[in-house]
């Protein structure tokens, strides 16, 4: 057995079905002996998209996603993923190819030290220099990618390393020196949590990306019921309960719900859990949580206080802390609460409204439209932008692992090839990709990937021929003065799916979108939804450096519409 044998022996033992990636020069052994495998390879056409793909297959199935590529160029066009899955705790492993060891440091023909390259982006890195080492690399990469905060490993195999011929074959480990992860939480400060929330007469709980990592939908719906409170999500932890529950508020932050934003401040105790309080969550400091006790729950020590003043901090795994903690509160169930019932009448007071009239159509508009297309077993990836946000704000999902999407990073192209690796993941579940055009464009070429490998992903991308988050904050914060924004009339995008073997179709008009993606999904095929919509229709938002409450732009509710659809 050969280093590059081991390789794939020891991704199979680990129970990997399928990796990503791109053959090139220090990887043609690799390649040569996956000839022979049974480990399935996805050909995509960068290697940027090969990292989005694991991350989307790890995202939507829990397990740890596999990339691979080349030396060099190949292993450069990973960073953008690696770090997206860094930001986002995503567990990825990530495989490149190096010159030979001799030749490391010498500026050989595509060498770079993808080691220093990507230290602040991955948890732990290893370039093995024995071929015997692999499998037990292998194994502790899984380890160190999948518990504690879960994030990408990289590991960086010489060309004759993988050539190399093993004396025995170990699955063993490798020692992790100070790599303990605390998933248990403090008794003691779990005891003065349960007081807290008790004795708090306006409860509040933000679940975060961690509380979906961690597979705590069951125990965050849990709490909320028995301390009466609502659960208001970053981007990262929507879906964590069903938004459609009187318990869901939505989205907190820059782009967040009215119901979230507004009834933040009033809270008397916070129980923040698996969040990392971001800028774009908080709003400005100073103005956020005048009034409340806060209490953090995090499996990463080194994101409590980081952002945010923390009256109570309690380290560990977020599903084993809430049923710590709901083991302490068992019996104080409150039955009647003021505070709760405010919020669930503020949530249906403002519903906002949607036009279903309005031609170009309305971005949010088109999310209902696609709302009710999906089932609850959709898996609904999106890009970076707008139509992000649109959708964050109109689509209500059910069931966690459904809505993946870019957040810490904000990687446009990312939606596509995250779809494409949550339906390899999942193969029963139908899988859309919300894009917009901008993004679309720097990752059509994925188009063959999904045409070659029969892999029936739903696009449906919002065109308004702007690169439009940008656009609203030129229109808004920089007296619309528009500066390359405008990204012109080209391509004709059902012309370019069409070119690549791919359906597509133009929708400009009513009811039209639900129709098409309703189709789509039912015959799990692959199609490209160009779906035309108003460029200057943007959400209401505050702007960077502003507090939570400083909205620009404004709500109209359905309350205030007096017949209609």
């Amino acid at each position: 057995m050969r280093g590059g044998d081991a390789i794939i022996k020891a991704l199979m033992d680990k129970g990997v079905d399928t990796i990503f990636g791109y053959p090139g020069g220090t990887v043609i052994p690799f390649y040569d002996m996956l000839y022979d495998s049974d480990l399935r390879h996805i050909l995509v056409r960068h290697e940027q998209c090969a990292a989005h793909a694991a991350e989307g297959y790890a995202r939507a199935s829990g397990k740890v996603g596999v990339c691979l590529a080349t030396s060099g160029p190949g292993a450069t066009n990973l960073v953008t993923g690696i770090a997206n899955a860094y930001m986002d705790s995503s567990p990825l492993l990530a495989i490149t190819g190096q010159v030979v060891s001799n030749l490391i440091g010498n500026d050989a023909f595509q060498e770079v030290d993808i080691l220093g390259i990507t230290k602040p982006i991955t948890k732990h890195s290893y370039q093995p220099k024995d071929a015997n080492d692999i499998p037990s690399i292998i194994n502790t990469s899984f380890e160190i990618a999948s518990t504690g905060r879960n994030g990408p490993v990289l590991i960086d195999v010489p060309k004759e390393v993988q050539e190399q011929e093993l004396d025995e074959y170990v699955l063993g480990t490798i020692p992790t020196p100070g790599y303990k992860p605390t998933v248990k939480g403090n008794n003691k400060q779990i005891a003065k949590a349960a007081e807290m929330l008790k004795n708090a007469e306006r409860p509040f709980i933000l679940a975060g990306g961690g509380t979906i990592l961690a597979g705590a939908s069951e125990e965050v719906k849990k709490l909320a019921d028995l301390i009466k409170a609502p659960v208001a999500t970053t981007l990262m932890g929507k879906a964590i309960i069903d938004e459609e529950d009187d318990f869901s508020i939505g989205m907190l932050g820059m782009h967040g719900k009215q119901v979230a934003n507004q009834n933040v401040n009033k809270t008397d105790c916070l129980l923040a859990v698996g969040c990392r309080f971001s800028d774009r969550t908080t709003g400005k400091l100073e103005e956020f949580l005048p009034d409340a006790k806060v209490i953090h729950i995090d499996i990463d020590p080194a994101e409590i206080g980081k952002n945010v003043a923390v009256d109570l901090p309690i380290v560990g795994d977020a599903k084993i802390v809430l049923n710590q903690l709901i083991n302490d509160l068992e019996g104080s169930k409150i039955d009647e609460s003021a505070w709760f019932n405010s919020i669930v009448d503020f949530k249906k007071s403002t519903i906002p409204r949607v036009s279903y009239t309005d031609i170009p159509l309305k971005p949010q508009q088109v999310i209902k439209e696609i709302a009710g297309a999906i089932t609850e077993d959709t898996i609904v990836t999106t890009d970076v932008g707008l139509h992000q946000m649109w959708a964050a704000h109109f689509l209500d999902i059910s069931k966690p692992r459904k809505f993946i999407s870019s957040g810490g990073l904000g990687t446009m192209g990312f939606g596509f090839p995250a779809a494409i690796g949550a339906k390899v993941a999942c193969p029963d579940d139908a899988v859309l990709a919300i894009v917009g055009d901008g993004g679309f464009l720097m990752v059509c070429q994925e188009l063959t990937t999904i045409k070659e490998n029969d892999i029936p992903v739903v696009i449906a991308m919002l065109n308004n021929r702007k690169l439009g988050m940008v656009y609203q904050w030129q229109n808004k914060m920089y007296d619309k003065r528009y500066s390359e924004t405008d990204l012109g009339t080209t391509p004709d995008f059902v012309k370019l799916a069409e070119s690549f073997g791919i359906n597509a179709e133009r929708v400009e008009e009513v009811d039209k979108t639900q129709e098409a993606l309703s189709k789509a999904l039912k015959d799990n095929e692959s199609i490209l939804l160009e779906i035309t919509v108003e460029k200057d229709e943007f959400i209401p938002m505050f702007p960077p450096g502003g507090g939570i409450n400083e909205l620009l732009g404004e709500y109209k509710y359905e309350k205030d519409v007096q017949g209609g659809k």
